[in-house]
């Protein structure tokens, strides 16, 4: 039996035989096709017009596709293009980016906020708010100065100070004991070290 001409309605009382091309019924509309029971007719639209809708639908999402394949080939074309002129996406953004800050800086706000600052900054109140807390910097500064240099005195007085040498010389001593003599890249055994150093090994 030749598949292709199968009867497979599976609501046929002829399933499964085989079917004479020659007698086919094409033009004959099948009761349960897609076009009557998954989509029925809304009231008012015939067979005729809503085949020609079908068609043109057909027709639309054909040229959709057709476009999108277009641009896609246009896309691919303008990025080789600009790899082959050096523009990286990178380039790309900063030149956005530009024109972007260029186009805020001619803008009616920023032009109407620039020169409402220029006024600000020409005002009396700022140039004596200005002046204030400029003088208050240098005064900052000055005390800053003065407080870092009686500090550095305090210090050299209280180093210069005997109860200062006092401690200083005690401590001396306690690293001196805690140590040894370590000058000059004297090697000091450790205490707990029972193995007596030979200076000169007998190998």
């Amino acid at each position: 039996m030749d598949p292709a001409s199968q009867d497979i309605n599976l609501n046929s009382p002829n399933k499964g035989l085989v079917v004479d091309q020659s007698d086919s019924l094409s033009d004959v509309p099948v009761e349960g096709a897609v076009g009557n029971s998954a989509n029925p007719l809304p009231p008012g639209l015939t067979e005729e017009e809503a085949e020609e809708l079908r068609i043109e639908l057909t027709k639309v999402e054909e040229e959709i596709n057709t476009l999108r394949q277009v641009l896609s080939a246009k896309e691919r074309h303008a990025t080789e293009l600009k790899r082959k002129l050096g523009l990286s996406p990178l380039n790309e953004l900063r030149q956005n980016l530009t024109k972007s800050w260029q186009d805020v800086q001619t803008s009616n706000a920023y032009l109407s906020a620039s020169a409402t600052l220029d006024d600000i900054t020409h005002s009396e109140a700022y140039k004596k708010t200005q002046e204030t807390l400029s003088q208050a910097g240098q005064k900052t500064s000055a005390a800053l100065t003065t407080v870092g240099t009686a500090i550095t005195r305090r210090l050299g007085d209280m180093r210069n100070s005997a109860t200062f040498k006092s401690f200083e010389d005690k401590m001396g001593n306690l690293k001196y004991k805690v140590v040894g003599p370590r000058g000059n890249g004297d090697v000091v055994s450790s205490p707990t070290d029972t193995t007596p150093t030979q200076e000169n090994p007998p190998f």
